[in-house]
């Protein structure tokens, strides 16, 4: 070991104290606002179902759908690889996986609408039943991960059926077993944030009604307005929603149509894909990073129907917007039909799978000071182990193959995942 160096300060220690003492309300503020991701599994979609159609066999019969779908246009791995470009080496894989998910657990959360999507006769009966049939599937282990419904908005003219469709489903909810673990309400056409606001006093009302936990109901906004993006002031008025949902918000939603719509755009423009959607989405983003409010993709509208020659035509569309949106950190999606959900997971599973190893080796090299081609910083270890887990969560990688690679168990990739703030390194066990 070396000589020791001479070490020499100039400062007084109450220097370093006052400036802490100056900075102790930004400090707090960072922590209220930016607690970092939940680190809880987030949804690959978002399925919607009209409230007046939804019933307790929805689920599997989406699976089915899709199954029966794959049998007719797609029957083995070659031929749905011809169909997306998937490479030789990915199509077997990719296929088993993709049947595998659609028999196990097809639909990852689940929205009963009461808004757009609905056109039943009575909406009481419709949420209250809808209650009872989420709490019976939770009860029997058939339900999504994330379930719940999407009340109409805030907006003068259905605000008090939003606010009775909430109350009748949480209350069902309630005197059904109790409120699920992962219950999930989506607000939809939020223009101001004291549309937010207005549903926040809903939500603890509701939840001092019934003795609940203060916070314990969440939701989601759905951004489908010109004014939630920059408000009349010229500001970002999402990310004055976000604060205005105080700590409850957990997603911002894109609305693909009702969006390009309020913009102007014709019809056939109508897209994710959009410069218009790709200036809303990175907005969205920018103000959810950080906050734990994550952000979901919309959905396209052109359904795989009818003819086979169809059909993959409407696959390859929504298996290229969905590999878009991924590799533009949008890692959830809407599907509006049973025919999406296998281009949906054959897009994530691609994803996934095409990246692993690299990102395995790059996050195993850094946790062990091991170098390599690409000088990783924390901030990218943090990505990479990330990615390891959505894969993990969805299905498209098995924690064996992980943990073979990477040296890491579950616990090791959460730190490198979610640290502390201000601690962003972590190891391996």
């Amino acid at each position: 070991m070396g000589q020791q160096e001479k070490v020499s300060t100039s400062l007084a220690g109450a220097v370093s104290e006052g400036i802490s003492a100056s900075l102790a309300a930004v400090d707090a503020e960072l922590d209220r606002r930016y607690p970092g991701d939940p680190g809880t599994r987030q949804p690959v979609h978002t399925v919607y179902v009209p409230g007046n159609v939804f019933d307790a066999g929805t689920i599997r019969s989406w699976g089915d759908q899709a199954l029966a779908a794959l049998d007719e246009h797609a029957p083995d791995a070659a031929s749905f690889a011809a169909v997306l470009g998937l490479s030789d080496d990915l199509a077997e894989d990719v296929y088993g996986r993709v049947r595998a998910k659609l028999e196990r657990e097809p639909i990852e959360d689940l929205r009963v609408d009461f808004e757009d999507g609905y056109a039943g006769d009575d909406e009481d009966q419709d949420a209250a039943r809808a209650a009872r049939l989420i709490s019976e599937a939770y009860e029997k282990g058939t339900a999504a991960p994330y379930m719940g419904i999407r009340m109409k908005c805030m907006e003068a003219a259905v605000r008090d059926r939003g606010i009775r469709t909430t109350d009748v489903f949480l209350t069902g909810l309630l005197e059904n077993g109790g409120l699920p673990d992962g219950l999930v309400l989506t607000l939809p056409k939020v223009t101001y944030p004291e549309q937010v606001t207005a549903f926040v006093r809903l939500l603890e009302a509701f939840e001092k009604a019934h003795g609940l936990d203060a916070g314990r109901l969440g939701f989601e906004i759905q951004i489908e307005t010109s004014q939630a993006i920059l408000g009349s002031d010229g500001t970002a008025a999402v990310a004055r929603m976000i604060g205005a949902a105080e700590g409850r918000a957990t997603g911002l939603h894109y609305g693909t149509f009702d969006y390009s719509a309020c913009l102007g755009v014709s019809a056939a423009y109508q897209a994710s894909d959009h410069p218009a959607a790709d200036h809303a989405k990175a907005i969205m983003q920018v103000a959810a990073a950080g906050t734990g409010v994550r952000v979901s993709d919309g959905s396209t509208n052109v359904l795989p129907v009818g003819s086979t020659e169809h059909v993959h035509e409407a696959w390859r569309l929504h298996y290229g917007l969905t590999r878009r949106a991924l590799a533009r950190a949008y890692y959830q999606g809407w599907d509006m039909h049973p025919g999406h959900i296998p281009t949906r997971y054959a897009a994530v599973f691609a994803f996934y799978r095409e990246g692993f190893e690299a990102a395995a080796k790059r996050l195993s090299a850094y946790a062990n000071h091991a170098g390599g081609d690409v000088m990783d910083e924390p901030a990218t270890a943090k990505a990479l182990s990330s990615y390891l887990l959505r894969g993990i969560d969805c299905g498209a990688l098995d924690t064996a193959e992980v943990d073979a690679l990477t040296g890491m168990n579950r616990a090791a990739l959460d730190r490198f995942a979610a640290p502390r703030r201000g601690d962003l390194t972590a190891s391996a066990e």
